[in-house]
């Protein structure tokens, strides 16, 4: 790398971000943070800027303007609210990587924006492509921009396939490590509550999505990014669980072989690719792994039955229009409304599905579709919820 690159992380003091973070203190000449934003977290934003010192931050919840203004007065920090500022900024010609860590379809308006804008995209912001993998597939077709998987499975697909024919590709494994609940009996499901459920067994992450992964929802996610990002049938996307998370995904070809990229479970090593693409990997001092993590290794097949969104997923897979934006919508209602202790666990699922039978299919949505269908998802899930 000639010059640093200036970085704006989309969703800095989540779980991801804060990681991406991390990683650009690591090395300090090679990226210079220029745009932070949070939704709420306006404290850590703050801390974050006086840290980091970045041109620009927003904060979205447009409430605590105030707060993180006067907070930075004084500083060199632009301070924005509003999402429609997040859209706007990542447009800037000095901006030349946007981290998308965003959680949820929060995430994809900016991400079209900096399409469009012909940004490089390091994507964790996975609803992006759930919800509207269509669309972004087409302004990727008039756009320089490229797409660099932050997800350690889909980081795994992009290794596994770097110097290979897509035509050669006859089937995308995904790994799933099971989430909290795998050797939960599914007659006791609903008795789980929240802070059941965010006990992941392997990775530290932010609740929403740790939720998706007590219910799989996450994995399902993650079999339609794969299905927009590289080209890939559902029908050619198979989902397997390894409780040790070690392999995060494999490829197979066409003559039988199959490729696996392995690694520990720590989110600083997708985040640490992707950011160092195009150019190469970025040397580190982190731990490596050792025999003592990958000597066994094991798998099993999904429990469709007990984890019933996996199903879901596969469906709006096949549906393809508005569906994914339907079942995402619902998904977020449904793990909110968990979270804060009005539904129970198996209702998840429940309000998925009956949201995903209720509200208006479209074969072919514009973005206004995805709008409005989010909308009315959101909307009507919350009608299931007593």
């Amino acid at each position: 790398m000639t010059k640093h690159r200036n970085i704006a992380i989309l969703g800095s003091t989540g779980s991801i971000g804060r990681q991406s973070l991390d990683i650009m203190a690591e090395y300090p000449t090679l990226f210079k943070p220029w745009l932070l934003t949070a939704n709420v977290s306006a404290n850590l934003l703050i801390e974050q800027a006086l840290r980091f010192k970045p041109e620009h931050v927003v904060i979205a919840d447009e409430q605590q303007y105030d707060k993180v203004r006067d907070a930075l007065a004084g500083t060199a920090t632009q301070v924005h609210s509003g999402s429609s500022a997040i859209a706007q900024l990542v447009t800037d010609s000095a901006v030349d990587t946007v981290v998308t860590a965003m959680v949820g379809y929060s995430g994809l308006e900016s991400t079209i924006a900096a399409i469009k804008a012909n940004k490089n995209i390091a994507l964790a912001n996975k609803e992006t492509l759930v919800v509207a993998g269509e669309l972004i597939t087409q302004l990727l077709k008039h756009s320089s921009s490229k797409l660099y998987p932050v997800d350690s499975e889909h980081g795994a697909f992009y290794q596994c396939l770097v110097g290979e024919r897509r035509q050669d590709v006859s089937k995308l494994i995904l790994t799933a490590s099971g989430g909290p609940f795998r050797t939960t009996p599914i007659e006791i499901l609903h008795t789980m509550r929240a802070a059941d459920a965010l006990k992941h067994p392997n990775w530290a992450m932010g609740a929403k999505i740790t939720i998706d992964s007590a219910t799989m929802m996450n994995k399902g996610f993650e079999m339609l990014e794969a299905k927009w990002l590289f080209g890939i049938d559902h029908e050619h996307i198979e989902i397997v669980v390894h409780p040790q998370s070690i392999i995060h995904s494999m490829v197979e070809f066409c003559d039988g072989s199959v490729k696996a990229q392995l690694g520990l479970p720590d989110m600083h090593l997708p985040i640490r690719y992707a950011l160092g693409l195009p150019d190469g990997r970025l040397s580190t001092n982190s731990r490596k792994m050792t025999i003592d993590d990958y000597c066994s290794l094991t798998f099993e097949r999904p429990d469709y039955k007990k984890f019933p969104l996996l199903s879901a997923a596969y469906y709006a897979a096949e549906q393809g229009g508005n569906m994914a934006c339907i079942m995402n919508a619902a998904n977020e209602v449904a793990v909110a409304a968990f979270l804060h202790d009005r539904i129970l666990f198996t209702d998840i699922s429940d309000i998925v599905k009956k949201t995903m039978g209720r509200v208006q299919f479209l074969a072919s949505p514009t973005y206004d579709d995805y709008v409005a269908t989010n909308a009315e998802a959101r909307s009507y899930a919350e009608t299931l919820i007593q």
